[in-house]
């Protein structure tokens, strides 16, 4: 699950720094990446009881700028650890100090806080936010705190506050125990309610301290915080104490028995039961964000689905139209014909054949002559294919699916704005892969074509076979097909040689198509025919269409720029989910 949490996050992210205009769309996902963050941390922190349970005890001091924080945390360690200055945002790396002797130099902390770096207090820079201090208060006694690591953090709510957000969300995703410091002029603000409505889910034992109150607004303060609580978190109430203003430089005056019992009982709450606990927690912090985080994956994955179904359409069209306008059609479909041609030749009548072959090649020499100054006269050479009306056909249904797809994507652009940009990145990558796709396409049609004409081979030996069971079927064909070819030949000569209109349309097949079909045979050739279709049509759905047309289309969400994209698979998305289920199913058991 951390694995997920951290793709999420990093998605989010690199998101949120290429693209956004819009303001609102921009503090939604900014929202959404500070509780990954908070998730994260508290999955590591969840790692960390399980794997070191006796690690110290964590209490962390939040709160809002100028509440008094680091000054509460120097009057908890009985001596000036923690900087204090009267400027905002003076504060912007978590500090601990451990007044635990046992501790040693904690080094799983480093895991912890993951990319933050640990230096120490002197060297921290505010120009580097992700670094963190550790301070080990040697020979120290502290009377009002229990052996723990005591925690200073940055502000929540200033104005440079984004900039090391993330290192209070993991120090308090951190802490066993939160202490939350507000004063009277702040405690009201949003920032503090929505800090503390973000880690409800946590349910950390919380102490309220609030700072700097005159004893003549003491009831009102207590009374409204209680108010805003319960607006903003549905547990308890936690217990609230407070520090009075101090009008001098004198040393503050506070409950500090008071402070000290309460920190040591939410101490021992804190203790009681941690991991069991902590997973509970984690579940439910997991699980209120789980279908915010998702929401922009989830249009992502319906884009996806919809561009599937786009493709299929589209490719299912482009069949329709092949069948429509070259398998059914009367005088575009040449296939069969040239199985035809193949059989004129297996009739040739030994002896008479090689003179009727030779006369015809000296006959349509001129013709061939013609043809090839046509060819030099465009410029270019063209393949042996470039002739086939299927091959032609071919190109213009391919042509024609993908300008369809783009007319669909253009629509889906203004149809679905929520998922405008997923639209325009695929639309981009159609228009540059477009070429690539057709050249592709060309390809594997001038390869299907030249590897069909076995079939078509075939398909003359099929009925010259079967002509061979019909001997006066046979003899009369060959009869023809010798007249035909002998009168023709014999026209020609006395003509003075071939005309075009003579080699276009051929009397010899017309005579064996007219015979075949009035044959005995003519059902069976109706049959080989139908069979030739739809083992062509077979041939080309999957050769063409299915493999190297639709294959490379649906490549294309993965060829979307990253920067644009959150390109989470359903896979790893349904994988994810899963998992989020069985560790709520075996808890502790997966930890």
């Amino acid at each position: 699950m951390l694995e997920f949490i951290l793709l999420l996050k990093q998605r989010y992210q690199t998101i949120l720094e290429s693209q956004f205009a819009d303001e609102n769309l921009r503090t939604l996902y900014q929202g959404r990446i500070d509780t990954l963050i908070l998730a994260e941390a508290f999955i590591r922190k969840g790692l960390l009881l399980a794997s070191i349970p006796d690690h110290p005890l964590q209490i962390a001091v939040i709160g809002p700028t100028q509440a008094g924080k680091s000054t509460v945390t120097n009057l908890l360690l009985g001596t000036a650890a923690a900087g204090v200055s009267p400027l905002a945002g003076f504060t912007v790396h978590p500090q601990g100090f451990c007044s635990d002797p046992s501790a040693g130099q904690c080094p799983w902390l480093d895991e912890y806080f993951d990319h933050f770096q640990r230096l120490p207090h002197a060297r921290l820079d505010k120009n580097r936010p992700a670094c963190y201090a550790l301070t080990k208060l040697e020979n120290h006694q502290v009377s009002l705190l229990p052996p723990c690591i005591l925690w200073d953090t940055p502000d929540f709510d200033s104005i440079d506050a984004a900039s090391y957000r993330e290192g209070v969300l993991r120090t308090a995703a951190l802490a066993d125990v939160l202490l939350v410091v507000v004063s009277k002029e702040k405690y009201a603000d949003q920032s503090v309610w929505e800090t503390l409505g973000l880690l409800e889910p946590l349910q950390q034992p919380t102490l309220i301290l609030v700072n700097k109150l005159t004893e003549n607004a003491r009831s009102a303060v207590l009374h409204s915080l209680q108010e805003k609580w319960c607006q903003a978190r549905s547990d308890a109430f936690p217990e609230v104490l407070s520090l009075p203003y101090q009008r001098s430089t004198a040393p503050a005056q506070w409950p500090a028995r008071e402070l000290e019992k309460v920190l040591k009982q939410l101490s021992k709450t804190a203790r009681k039961n941690r991991l069991r606990t902590h997973f509970q927690c984690q579940q439910r912090l997991l699980t209120s964000h789980w279908d915010s985080w998702l929401e922009p994956v989830l249009a992502e994955h319906a884009a996806l689905a919809e561009w599937e179904k786009l493709v299929a359409e589209s490719i299912r069209q482009a069949l329709a139209n092949y069948h429509r306008d070259y398998l059914d059609h009367p005088h575009h479909y040449e296939t069969f014909q040239n199985a035809l041609a193949e059989l004129l030749t297996l009739l040739e009548i030994p002896g008479l054949a090689r003179v009727l072959v030779q006369t015809r090649k000296v006959l349509t020499w001129p013709v061939k002559q013609m043809i090839r100054l046509g060819k030099a006269g465009f410029g270019q050479h063209r393949d042996l294919t470039d002739g086939s009306q299927e091959i032609v056909l071919l190109r213009q249904i391919a042509e024609h699916l993908l300008i369809q797809l783009a007319d669909r994507l253009l629509d889906k652009i203004e149809q679905e704005p929520e998922k405008e940009q997923w639209w325009k990145a695929l639309n981009a990558v159609l228009r540059r892969q477009r070429n690539a796709v057709l050249a592709a396409f060309q390809t594997s049609a001038n390869n299907y074509h030249a590897e069909f004409h076995e079939e078509v081979e075939s398909v003359a030996h099929r009925l010259y076979a079967k002509l061979q069971e019909q001997p006066l079927t046979l003899n009369s064909l060959r009869a023809t097909r010798a007249t035909t070819d002998a009168a023709a030949v014999a026209l020609a000569l006395q003509a003075g040689g071939i005309g075009l209109h003579d080699l276009i349309i051929t009397p010899a097949m017309l005579s064996v198509s007219s015979l075949l079909a009035e044959s005995a045979i003519g059902g069976y050739m109706k049959r080989v025919e139908t069979e030739m279709k739809l083992k062509q049509l077979h041939t080309v759905k999957h050769t063409l269409f299915l493999d190297p047309l639709q294959a490379a289309l649906l490549t294309f969400p993965k060829m979307l720029d990253r920067h644009l994209s959150f390109n989470i698979s359903p896979q790893l998305l349904h994988d994810a989910e899963q998992q989020l289920k069985t560790e709520k199913k075996h808890g502790l058991r997966m930890l």
